[in-house]
This record gives structure tokens, C-alpha cells and sequence, in this order.
């Protein structure tokens, strides 16, 4: 008998440490460990820079032009702040989100290079920011933003639900053409996956797809709190392509919804294969030819992508995932609020 409770208890103590490991591996449980780490290593001034009620209008306030912003930036930690801010940062993106995002963060050294050190003030690696709004708890209602210029993530986290956008990420330059790290493209797959997907049309499709001979000569989102498109929803509907051509839209699709943590990867993904055909869209404005101005966007009742390379010569990408109703957490926080009101 001895010998059975103690093969219970082992269980039982087994049970235990698989919960504890699968609430570890819950998104919402990742984040806020990596916060509360974060948060433990500030200095009293360090943390009220940091740190906002999660109430506050601050959280809706984003951008991702070099300016002077509401938080604690990297430039303000010490070196063993910085790598936590960094897991932060980590813990809502993927591997390839991850590498993005710190390559992005690089580029503005590039731009001092070429501004031969006339925007030295607003050039810096080491000026992007972590804001968190609330206090970090699995279950808890908070979020956290990592900002600076041409990278903007928004996390919200309501209920051990997360909500993963806006999602912006930008690259100037689009291609470094000069110096030791000639030929990087932070965001390749982002342009040349439109590219692969407008070639892949048929004639009547491209005149259909292409809305605007002329780019749009920014994304129309822009830095806005909520997402929206004046106007019925316009380009070539997916209800219109083959298989080979819904197959290289789904490629754009998956590309951009892994940029963030596998979890919220497959939410994104299992939202985009809920979407009529009928009413998802393929929209291009601009030039064709590879290496010319030219814009494309996904859009669907739930969500929008939207890439443009216009500025500085074509040679300077925006792109972004936003979600119309819950771009930051406010579809989950509409539940919640429904739910403790009942």
C-alpha cells in the first residue's frame, strides 16, 4: 500500500510540474515573466520612465518616425537592463521577428554613416523604447510596447489572452548598397514576396489588382489608433485566383503573422483562413518592374496588411499587420468588460 501512495504522490507531483511547465509556455505567462524580470533590475527613476497605468492614453499614442518617445530607452539601461529588455522583446516575437527587429535597430548607424553624422541626434541604435502599461500578470490585464524608429510592437494582454498589434516594421535603407554590410535587406522576403505575387497575375487580374499606376506614397494607416480604409474594399478578390496564386497569397499572409511568438503566429493564421474568399482582397499601386515606387496591401473583414517602398528612391520600406477590432487588445478587453459586467 505504502508503495502505491507513493507512486501517486509521484504522479500526482509530476502533474504538478507538467501544469506549471504548460502555463511557462502560455504566451501570456512568457511575457509577463520576462516584464516582471525586466522591471525587477530598474532604479527607481528608470521605473516610473518605464512604467504607465495601463488606463493611460500613452498606450494608444505609437509611431514609428525617429522622435523623442514616452518609456525608458535602451540608451538610458545598463547592459544587463538592455539584454532583459531585449527578452521582453523577445517574448512577443518570433525568431525571424526577433532578427528583424534588432537588425532594424542597427540600420540607424548606416543612416549616421550616410547622414555623415547630420542626424546624429535622432540616429541612434540605442534610442528604442520599452513602455508597459498595468502590471504584468499571466492572467492579469496589462501590456507592453517596444518602440523607436521603423519598429513598433504592440502587445496587450488581457485575461492570459494576448493581442499582438499594431505590428509596424520598417527598413532604411530597404537595400544598404554602400560599405561593409552592402547587400543587406532587413525586410527581402516582406518586398519580394508582392513582387512574386503581382507577376503571378494574368493580365485582366493585374489590371484588376493594380488600383494605382502612381504608389501611394506611405501606408495609409499610417500611426493611427484604429485601423480603417476609406471606401468599399477595391483590388482583385482571392475568389479570383487559382490555386498557385492563393498559395502566394497565403505566403504573405504567413510571412507576416511569423513575425510574432509561434502561439500568436497560429491565432494569426487561423484568423486569416477564416476569411471569405470573396471579400479578401489583393490591392497594388505603382510600378511593376522590380526596384520601382510601388505599394500592396491584404485586406480582409478582420485584419490588414499593408507594405510600401516609395521614399528615397524606392529604397525605404514600411509594413504593417494591423487588426481592425483588436489592435491593442480592444476586442479582448471589450469580453472581459461584458463578461465582469453580467
Amino acid at each position: 500500500m505504502k508503495q502505491v501512495w507513493l507512486r501517486v504522490a509521484a504522479l500526482g507531483t509530476a502533474a504538478l510540474l507538467l501544469t506549471a511547465a504548460y502555463k511557462r509556455a502560455e504566451q501570456a505567462s512568457v511575457m509577463a515573466d520576462a516584464a516582471n524580470a525586466f522591471l525587477a533590475t530598474l532604479w527607481t527613476d528608470q521605473k516610473a520612465k518605464a512604467t504607465y497605468p495601463f488606463e493611460d492614453d500613452q498606450r494608444f499614442d505609437w509611431h514609428f518616425i525617429p522622435k523623442l518617445r514616452k518609456g525608458l530607452s535602451f540608451g538610458e539601461m545598463q547592459p544587463y537592463q538592455a539584454k532583459l529588455a531585449t527578452a521582453l522583446m523577445a517574448a512577443g516575437l518570433s525568431q525571424q521577428g526577433l532578427i528583424k527587429a534588432e537588425t532594424i535597430m542597427s540600420l540607424d548607424q548606416v543612416l549616421l554613416i550616410l547622414e555623415a553624422g547630420a542626424g546624429a541626434n535622432r540616429r541612434d541604435p540605442d534610442n528604442y523604447y520599452i513602455t508597459i502599461f498595468g502590471t504584468p500578470a499571466a492572467k492579469g490585464t496589462w501590456g507592453y510596447r517596444v518602440e523607436g524608429h521603423h519598429l513598433a510592437q504592440n502587445f496587450t494582454i488581457v485575461d492570459g489572452k494576448v493581442s499582438d498589434s499594431p505590428s509596424f516594421f520598417g527598413s532604411n535603407p530597404a537595400e544598404v548598397r554602400i560599405g561593409p554590410r552592402k547587400g543587406l535587406r532587413v525586410l527581402a522576403q516582406e518586398d519580394d514576396s508582392g513582387y512574386d505575387m503581382i507577376e503571378a497575375l494574368d493580365n485582366s487580374q493585374k489590371e484588376t489588382a493594380i488600383v494605382d499606376k502612381t504608389a501611394l506614397k506611405d501606408i495609409i494607416t499610417m500611426a493611427s489608433r484604429k485601423a480603417a480604409l476609406a471606401g468599399a474594399p477595391n483590388g482583385l478578390a482571392a475568389s479570383k485566383m487559382n490555386a498557385a496564386q492563393f498559395d502566394k497569397l497565403l505566403t504573405i499572409v504567413d510571412l507576416y503573422a511569423n513575425n510574432v511568438a509561434p502561439q500568436l503566429a497560429e491565432q494569426r493564421m487561423a484568423l486569416a483562413r477564416k476569411q471569405p474568399k470573396d471579400a479578401t482582397f489583393f490591392a497594388w499601386t505603382g510600378e511593376t518592374q522590380r526596384g520601382g515606387p510601388h505599394y500592396y496591401r491584404i485586406q480582409t473583414p478582420a485584419f490588414l496588411i499593408e507594405m510600401d517602398c516609395t521614399q528615397d528612391k524606392a529604397n525605404h520600406i514600411h509594413s504593417v499587420w494591423r487588426d481592425y477590432e483588436n489592435d491593442f487588445g480592444m476586442d479582448l478587453l471589450k469580453s472581459h468588460y461584458a463578461a465582469s459586467h453580467q
